[in-house]
């Protein structure tokens, strides 16, 4: 099975004769079977040539860099070699329509915000008094089919979240003073967290995309943009809320991130390199989990290497257990059903 492979140790990566090696500025050498890995990423200083980059390329293999602060600064995105001429251009008329435009925003931010709204009623049924978010979540999400604009939209979908992140200080059994998400840089644990988090999230759409037809430079809820892979952007939405907001949670809830995970700076925190570590790790761990579709009809595991972390939730629509690091590319497979005019497209949902 291929896997991530991260890199935190400074150090040189190159081809050696059929596979990689990584080798530390302390002479320290690795191997690295190039058929084992789907993505690299760089946490570290880096240097590579392009006998390196051709060879990656072959392979189909994403580089996702980080800086020294942890925050994500750029990817290698290889040459696609699955891009289908018409259904580039069924992207771009789905973007170039705006009625047909607000159709996949509007479903982008639906799945989300019934996600948020899932999160919050877990947590209120488990002893944790958010009713009150719940009810204004509740409220604003059935308005979202209203909208008229992206940027009335994207109102709503800061409103939402505005009230979801209010909630956090009731469901994170920490003192973290959590009162409004800052990204530019981010200025407390919280904040840190989730902005590591989100590009983590980010990286492992984009990945996953490579492996469609689709091009990711072309969205619908974000605006597309000369410097960044904005369809990444709107398929991670629906998955932060399952994948990253409930790690952070759990990671949180159990102490396994606490403040002083961090290092702080003139005006804003940054995590450590073993709490970095952690968290990809347990990332991992839980995209490595699998989830039941009911309509493919066949059962099957992803299993981690450890079997103690394996578990199983039934995904209703495809019949089989898949992991949730291939949810992420089964997104990308609804959304080219929906431009090809086969099946309206639905965002993912969690149901249980």
């Amino acid at each position: 099975m291929k896997q991530s492979f991260y890199v935190y140790n400074n150090g040189d990566l190159k081809r050696k004769d059929n596979t990689l090696q990584f080798t530390t500025y302390e002479g320290e050498k690795r191997d690295i079977p190039i058929e084992r890995i789907s993505d690299i990423y760089v946490m570290s200083e880096m240097s590579f040539n392009t006998a390196f980059i051709n060879y990656i390329s072959q392979y189909g293999i994403p580089v996702h860099f980080f800086n020294y602060y942890n925050f994500y600064t750029g990817s290698y995105y290889p040459r696609e070699s699955l891009l289908a001429g018409q259904l580039l251009v069924k992207q771009v008329e789905n973007y170039t329509d705006y009625e047909k435009r607000m159709i996949l925003a509007k479903k982008f931010i639906e799945a989300a915000a019934d996600n948020i709204y899932r999160n919050l009623r877990y947590y209120n049924g488990r002893g944790k008094d958010v009713a009150e978010y719940l009810r204004d979540v509740d409220s604003l999400r059935k308005q979202i089919g209203k909208t008229k604009t992206i940027e009335e939209l994207m109102g709503f979908e800061g409103n939402i979240r505005r009230r979801y992140y209010a909630a956090w200080n009731v469901i994170v059994n920490q003192e973290i003073k959590f009162e409004k998400r800052v990204m530019h840089p981010p200025d407390n644990m919280i904040n840190s967290l989730i902005s590591f988090v989100n590009t983590l999230i980010y990286t492992k759409v984009l990945s996953e995309i490579y492996h469609t037809q689709l091009n990711p430079t072309i969205s619908y809820l974000h605006e597309p943009g000369v410097r960044r892979f904005s369809l990444s952007l709107d398929i991670a939405e629906v998955f932060k809320p399952l994948i990253g907001d409930r790690l952070i949670f759990s990671l949180l809830n159990r102490k396994q991130i606490t403040e002083d995970s961090f290092t702080k700076e003139l005006n804003f925190l940054h995590l450590k390199k073993d709490a970095s570590k952690l968290i990809v790790s347990e990332l991992e761990k839980r995209l490595k989990q699998s989830v039941m579709h009911k309509d493919l009809g066949r059962q099957g595991y992803i299993i981690h290497n450890s079997r103690s972390d394996l578990k199983s939730v039934m995904h209703k629509d495809l019949g089989r257990q898949v992991s949730y690091q291939y949810l992420l590319r089964l997104e990308s497979y609804k959304l080219i059903k929906h431009l090809i005019g086969e099946k309206e497209y639905e965002g993912f949902r969690i149901w249980w």
